[in-house]
């Protein structure tokens, strides 16, 4: 019985040092530190709107193709005797060059056999004539009254000269058909395709192979409402109405890793919209593709996709703004005096990846914000720094403007520095 009354006193002693330990700590420790509800200034980077002029442009896409691109198909039917060595993929040819040759041993006796029937019908055309003068003065010799046309043989007369008329006609196109046996292009080109080659039998309308033009290259660029709004063009353009002779475009593509650029003109837009995407195309000449043009270091080669950025109007006034100021679609952050932000809505004229021009929201002078913010709002604090990372204090908020973060600052406390401020906007 004794023993067990000692556990029981040992097991109390324990208990009551064990809480006793534990009121003792309770009891000294410090009372936390009421916690600043003020928000902390937010950091951000700035840069100001610009007010200026610019010239607006317009980007588009589009493929190079000939102004004028033909097949080649005789008039005649042979078999044919001559290719021009240059007439094969690739190859470039002059205006009337010989290209193909047709046997033309038939049509050269065509016109040796047109050519005797001439002389024949002359021959012919000559006797009536004759006989016809004959008849005349017979007539005023011996006859009585007024000749008909008969007895002084006009009908006779009419059906030599026709038959003369017929035999030249037969002539003229027995050398036209000799003619047409040597196969050219009316312009000087170059060879796209070919599906025709020596000793091979041709008859009219074979197609021979296919050329184009190398004077003037020609590229479709579709423009939506907005890009014709920006060029400041009507719907229906044409160059020739225009004293500018056109509205300037550079063509770019880059070729064997190498940035090439071609200078050309807007000469005229599509006669319709299309249904399908419901835009105008617009159509730009590049002259001379492999001569002048090429001078930049490569030809406008044909087939070709190029970028195109087509010269607007310009504007007086305009208000500019990077691009990374602009959030969502038009809105945008400027810092007002004394380190507030406001939230407003701008009317974006144009934009590129380098920069917006907006027409209302902003002036020339704020300083729109570029740098990432979570979950900004009018009148938010923040501290405004430029992009070199110096602070600019006339649009920054302070860390102590309210009670709690005076009494922080009395009981020691450091609030963030400039420079911990700078790295949490990055």
């Amino acid at each position: 019985m004794g023993k067990l009354i000692g556990r029981f006193i040992i097991i109390g002693a324990v208990v009551a040092v064990a809480a006793f330990v534990v009121i003792s700590l309770f009891m000294t420790q410090p009372e936390p530190q009421r916690a600043n509800a003020a928000p902390r200034p937010v950091a951000v980077f700035v840069e100001e709107a610009e007010l200026g002029s610019v010239s607006l442009t317009v980007q588009s896409q589009g493929e190079a193709r000939p102004r004028t691109q033909i097949n080649l198909v005789p008039q005649v039917a042979g078999r044919i005797t001559y290719v021009n060595p240059d007439f094969i993929e690739g190859g470039f040819f002059e205006a009337g060059e010989t290209l193909i040759q047709i046997e033309d041993a038939d049509y050269r006796l065509a016109v040796t056999r047109a050519s005797a029937q001439v002389a024949q019908a002359q021959q012919a055309l000559a006797r009536e004539q004759a006989e016809s003068e004959l008849a005349a003065r017979e007539w005023e010799e011996l006859g009585e009254g007024e000749a008909s046309a008969l007895t002084l043989r006009e009908p006779q007369l009419a059906e030599a000269r026709a038959q003369l008329a017929a035999a030249e006609a037969a002539l003229q196109s027995a050398r036209l058909d000799l003619q047409r046996t040597r196969i050219s292009a009316p312009f000087a080109g170059r060879v796209r395709t070919k599906n025709a080659d020596l000793g091979q039998y041709v008859s009219p309308g074979t197609n021979l192979g296919q050329v184009f033009s190398t004077d003037t290259v020609m590229v479709r660029l579709p423009l939506t409402d907005h890009d014709l709004n920006l060029l400041g063009i009507p719907v229906a353009y044409n160059a020739a109405e225009d004293e500018q002779g056109g509205v300037p475009v550079t063509l770019s593509a880059t070729i064997a890793g190498q940035h090439l650029e071609w200078s050309g003109r807007i000469t005229r837009t599509d006669s319709a919209i299309d249904p399908q995407t419901r835009v105008l195309y617009a159509i730009a000449e590049v002259d001379d593709p492999y001569g002048a043009a090429a001078e930049g270091g490569s030809p406008l080669a044909i087939g070709l996709f190029l970028n195109a950025e087509i010269e607007g109007r310009s504007l007086d006034g305009a208000h500019i703004i990077p691009r990374n100021a602009l959030r969502g679609e038009n809105s945008v952050y400027v810092v007002e005096e004394g380190g507030t932000l406001s939230v407003r809505s701008v009317e974006i004229i144009d934009s590129n990846p380098e920069r917006v021009i907006v027409s209302s929201g902003v002036r020339g002078g704020d300083l729109v914000v570029i740098s990432p913010i979570r979950g900004a709002s009018d009148g938010m604090r923040v501290q405004t720094y430029a992009e070199d990372g110096e602070m600019l204090a006339a649009f920054s908020a302070t860390y102590d403007d309210s009670p709690d973060a005076t009494e922080a600052a009395e009981n020691g406390e450091d609030s963030a520095s400039g420079e911990d401020a700078v790295a949490s906007a990055g």
